[in-house]
């Protein structure tokens, strides 16, 4: 455990401080920046307005809609990336994570079947947890047996297994979001495109992500040593005390359930859960007492500066985010991918 016990309690809590103060410095940043400019002199009028919960005057309304952007696109970066953790915990592989394991594509699944049918939204946030719940079963069943079955760990060679399945899986998801794309409606075909782009526009506070973020991480936290101990001494975790069905039975359920909110929120952005812990285990270590909440904070931080940058670098007109995660994600994820094959040589 001497690779854990470096990380002491004063690191951990200066460390955390700093992520929180960056996110901070992103959120005021994605405040400010937009193609009508915020004057200086009338912010405080304006954040003195929404405090009391009543925008007054142009600055205020701007700095409302854009604030409120800011933290759905935080809250959907910490998900995605509180999710990767999971994962890459789960199979002892770090190029796992919800968007290439195929967990995203089922929660779009969902959500576009809801959308499809005009369902109310309540619906659809219930659809995409159905659709990101189904593909983690389903992947955990098909791919059980190669990765240890009832054994007490998931072997690192054996994790191409579940990563292969769930490549699989996002494929026939893809297929049916291209099916229920193709049938529907032109009225709700927009709507259903949102899903797909990965665009932040338009979205707002929404209390239910910020719910099911900070629940899960507390419950994660309380199985951070857990988690270190299957990391570090993976086929005598069972031996060691620690109830590694329930743990993967956790790590499955509650990775499914961020990336539905994650997706019900923002739709389908991709790369965040793989970049974002990747990053974090290089900078702070392989702790999970710190790098869940690292991740979290990094997440949310980096989605807001990726959405800042989506509506400011050619504005007026707005870039999808999902296209900037993903034109990020592609190249970390093949250097990571030519990293491991190196190391298997």
């Amino acid at each position: 455990m001497d690779a854990f016990l470096v990380t002491s309690p004063v690191r951990r809590r200066a460390t955390l401080a700093l992520l929180a103060a960056g996110a901070l410095l992103a959120l005021a940043g994605a405040g400010l920046a937009g193609s009508v400019p915020l004057p200086l002199d009338e912010l405080p009028h304006a954040l003195a307005s929404l405090l009391r919960g009543a925008p007054d005057g142009m600055a205020a309304t701007l700095l409302d809609l854009r604030l409120g952007r800011a933290s759905s696109a935080f809250v959907t970066g910490a998900a995605l990336a509180l999710a990767g953790v999971m994962m890459q915990a789960l199979v002892r592989n770090p190029l796992a994570d919800p968007y290439v394991l195929g967990v995203s594509a089922g929660a779009a699944v969902g959500a576009l079947a809801a959308l499809l049918f005009g369902a109310a939204l309540w619906l659809v946030d219930a659809g995409a947890l159905a659709g990101a719940v189904g593909i983690s079963l389903l992947l955990y069943l098909l791919a059980r047996r190669d990765l240890g079955g009832g054994r007490g760990s998931v072997r690192t060679g054996e994790s191409g297994v579940l990563l292969l399945t769930g490549v699989v899986l996002a494929s026939a998801c893809m297929a049916l979001v291209t099916l229920m794309l193709s049938v529907a409606p032109e009225s709700r075909l927009r709507g259903m495109v949102f899903w797909m782009i990965g665009d932040l526009a338009g979205s707002s506070w929404r209390l239910l992500p910020w719910v099911v973020l900070a629940g899960a991480l507390l419950l994660a936290l309380r199985r951070a040593r857990a988690l270190n101990v299957m990391a570090l001494h993976a086929d005598a975790a069972v031996t060691l005390g620690i109830n590694v069905a329930g743990l993967r039975r956790f790590l499955f359920l509650c990775s499914g359930l961020l990336t539905a909110c994650a997706v019900t929120t923002g739709g389908s952005i991709g790369f965040v859960g793989l970049v974002v812990p990747h990053a974090c285990r290089h900078a702070f270590g392989p702790d999970h007492r710190i790098l869940l909440p690292a991740a979290a904070l990094a997440g949310g931080g980096f989605l807001v500066l990726a959405d800042t940058l989506a509506r400011t670098v050619l504005a007026p007109q707005q870039l999808p985010v999902g296209v900037l995660t993903s034109l990020i994600g592609v190249p970390v994820f093949l250097f990571q991918l030519h990293q491991l094959h190196l190391r298997a040589r």
